[in-house]
């Protein structure tokens, strides 16, 4: 898959394509459907498929001092539709100049001057251009104009808690991150399709943990990462194209008076140093809140539990 940055990114000479524009912030399972749509009609057509990105989040510089908290890094995002089969990964960095583009000069500039659209499919609620000015059915007239057909692909929503209740949820970047917030990664597993995964590099904590006979990598997830709520997590550890079975403490560590929200990850049956080492931790299952205990032996007692259960619910 190729990978373009900037608006002088794509390639001089490209040709015609199939074009699909989001955030994609998590590439959830509303996300894929999209995505697919878009590569299956770039087959019918026998053209690549671009997908369009951008960064930072619009958010944070539509309404400057917020946010939302990251599902997924770029490089993580470029993984997982390059896997779904996308062709051309374009980031656009976000700015007040790009926000301030009126909707055709959009569709001009990039989907028609510098892509050659055939076709642009977008989620039904996709707007574009100047404070949202453009919608699904802007981006149709506006392709009659310039000569690609454009669709809008329904969100996924599916039933949730039992069948005759009637309630459904829609899958969505703001779903998800409600539902790491909670704590509930299995929900969130469910919409994305696969357990979150949080990245980052193995830092120096108190190295407590080796104290009590369980030694932990501290992982910095860097700023806005999507981090679960307070708890123990069953998880799987990456390192280096391995994946190896992990007991995951998010908190301040109450027991000690900690006030600094870590991510500490106890690998099962590993005594390797990881210092320095870039990581990724998938969360399949919260075990327990974020508990104070009185003694340092109760607390022992408790991550061997944690321990336990992490065997049991991974199948280990």
């Amino acid at each position: 898959m190729q990978r373009w940055r900037g608006l002088d990114g794509v390639p001089s000479g490209w040709g015609r394509c199939v074009v699909t524009i989001g955030v994609f912030d998590g590439v959830h399972r509303g996300h894929q459907q999209l995505i697919g749509r878009a590569i299956a009609h770039a087959r019918e057509l026998g053209l690549p498929t671009v997908l369009i990105t951008f960064d930072p989040h619009p958010a944070s510089v539509l309404r400057p001092g917020t946010h939302p908290a990251r599902l997924t890094t770029l490089t993580r995002r470029a993984e997982l539709v390059a896997e779904l089969g996308v062709d051309a990964f374009w980031v656009l960095p976000f700015t007040p100049d790009l926000a301030r583009v009126a909707p055709d000069e959009f569709v001009h500039e990039l989907l028609v001057d510098r892509l050659h659209a055939a076709m642009v499919v977008v989620g039904r609620n996709f707007t574009f251009g100047h404070k949202a000015a453009g919608d699904v059915a802007e981006l149709v007239r506006l392709g009659q104009r310039f000569g690609f057909a454009a669709e809008g692909v329904d969100l996924v929503t599916e039933p949730i808690g039992a069948a005759a209740s009637g309630s459904t949820v829609t899958f969505s970047s703001t779903y998800v991150r409600a539902c790491i917030s909670a704590g509930d990664v299995r929900a969130a597993a469910e919409a994305l399709g696969r357990p979150h995964r949080l990245e980052g590099v193995v830092v120096r904590g108190d190295q407590r943990g080796r104290e009590l006979g369980y030694p932990t990598a501290n992982v910095d997830c860097g700023e806005h990462a999507a981090i679960p709520a307070d708890g123990v997590y069953a998880c799987w550890f990456h390192h280096q194209g391995r994946v190896l079975p992990a007991a995951t403490s998010v908190g301040t560590n109450p027991t000690f008076s900690g006030r600094v929200r870590t991510v500490e990850v106890f690998v099962l049956d590993s005594d390797e140093d990881l210092y320095g080492a870039r990581v990724g931790v998938d969360f399949v299952e919260r075990l327990r809140g974020m508990d104070r205990f009185d003694s340092i032996d109760e607390l022992i007692v408790a991550m061997d539990g944690d321990v336990a259960r992490t065997r049991e619910v991974l199948g280990i």
